[in-house]
């Protein structure tokens, strides 16, 4: 795919931006392609560089010394990835992972810089997205904090029940379980009981959601 005017135009960095102020920006962009389960950024590496997602999904997660995993977030089409490592004089503070076919396109700090010194709109979308992955962070701590391990898998369920347009595969219970900060047997407790319950359906490799106004009082959502 050749990046153009209209790809970044889609962009959370570059959006509400008009065609010809993109002009001569596609060719400070690369492309790369990545397969299901491909790392793109591992924690702790120094990576001046600032990853968008074009196509597939991309999970952004930390690992303990003792090999757990814990999701961040999980990064769809249009949004980024490494901006801390891009906006601060430290490395990657998480690693970044392919959850399936994935295209990313990715411009060096040195580039975009200047970028966004000469265009304020540009500037504040950047702003925007930082205060953005930091609601994402708060939300995840008091998830963590205050919801229990139903409450959190109800919340995950809920975010990852709508098709999208981006070819996310479904998530595993590991995955979930990563999400949500406990082990895959824990999750799948969770959903015993919540099948139990009559909230869900637990079918062959999907879980259909029965009762979403139950789910969403155990998730906290309004």
């Amino acid at each position: 795919m050749t990046i153009t005017t209209d790809n970044l135009g889609k962009l959370r960095y570059f959006a509400g931006l008009e065609p010809v102020q993109l002009t001569g920006l596609p060719q400070l962009f690369s492309e790369r392609t990545f397969l299901k389960g491909q790392t793109i950024v591992s924690e702790g590496d120094y990576d001046d560089n600032l990853h968008f997602v074009i196509s597939g999904v991309v999970k952004v997660f930390k690992t303990s010394t003792e090999g757990k995993e814990q999701i961040i977030k999980l990064v769809r089409p249009g949004a980024s990835f490494n901006d801390i490592a891009v906006f601060s004089s430290g490395p990657c503070p998480w690693s970044a992972q392919a959850l399936g076919s994935t295209i990313t396109c990715l411009i060096n700090k040195k580039d975009l810089l200047p970028v966004m010194k000469n265009n304020w709109l540009i500037a504040l979308n950047v702003i925007t997205a930082l205060a953005e992955q930091s609601r994402i962070l708060l939300t995840l701590i008091a998830d963590l904090s205050f919801k229990n391990v139903t409450g959190r898998v109800a919340k995950i369920l809920l975010e990852n029940s709508s098709p999208r347009p981006d070819g996310f595969p479904r998530l595993t219970q590991y995955e979930m379980a990563a999400m949500a900060g406990t082990a895959r047997e824990v999750v799948g407790r969770s959903l015993k009981a919540l099948e139990e319950v009559g909230a869900i359906k637990l079918e062959r490799h999907r879980i259909v959601i029965a009762d979403k106004e139950y789910l969403k009082q155990l998730a906290g959502f309004d």
